[in-house]
């Protein structure tokens, strides 16, 4: 496995002993395009929306809200999110939970950051599938990066636009409906007539094609390499 796939993926580490936050970003960041630390669930989730990482590694036991209970929220918004538990506890209960809530690996403390590189690199081909979408008219989003392409030219979008084509390619080839549009892109009250115009400008940008209108309800995305 070559290193130059880690070096696209981006990592949350979600860990409130800010110690060992640091010295598991120190050993691994090198390895990696991006790592970057939360103190707490609350802030992980946080984090998680703004940052987009490929995989989140977390504690169990944190303040405010602990690591069972942020990887639920957190698969709420991308169920496919690879999350790696990092536990003092080897209790069948908490094993039992995160295994329930869908974590993909589990780490006993004192750990060797060696191992979740290793485990990191076998499953990287298969998060890399994920990170680069086709769509119509040979235009390909990257997951990771948030940019849109076409024929290997970057297309320039807003904060917003790119949060739109994020929003729409998670639900890829189903609807999302504009009212899910705009609890997503705005933090004020819209009408509907500002969301044509905004997907009609987008459209502009890009392609009448890649962004399909369904009449009265909504917009989706259909892509092409799943």
């Amino acid at each position: 496995m070559s290193n130059d796939l880690l070096k696209t993926l981006k990592i949350l580490v979600v860990e409130d002993e800010k110690r060992l936050a640091q010295l598991l970003k120190d050993a691994i960041s090198d390895s990696f395009f991006s790592v970057v630390i939360a103190s707490n669930g609350e802030e992980g989730i946080k984090k998680f929306k703004s940052f987009k990482p490929d995989i989140v590694i977390t504690d169990i036991m944190m303040p405010f809200c602990d690591g069972l209970e942020m990887t639920e929220k957190i698969k709420e918004l991308d169920e496919n999110i690879t999350i790696i538990i990092l536990s003092a506890h080897s209790d069948k209960e908490k094993l039992l939970k995160a295994i329930d809530v869908g974590i993909n690996k589990y780490f006993i403390k004192p750990f060797d950051p060696d191992e979740v590189i290793l485990h990191i690199k076998k499953i990287a081909p298969n998060l890399n599938k994920k990170k680069q979408i086709v769509l119509k008219e040979n235009f390909i989003f990257d997951n990771n990066s948030i940019n849109l392409y076409k024929n290997d030219e970057l297309i320039t979008l807003t904060k917003r636009e790119k949060e739109f084509f994020y929003l729409l390619i998670k639900y890829k080839n189903n609807l999302v409906t504009t009212e899910q549009i705009k609890q997503t892109l705005w933090n004020e009250e819209v009408n509907d007539e500002r969301v044509r115009t905004f997907i009609k400008r987008l459209r502009l940008k890009t392609s009448k094609e890649i962004i399909e209108n369904v009449s009265g309800q909504g917009y989706l995305i259909s892509v092409l390499d799943n």
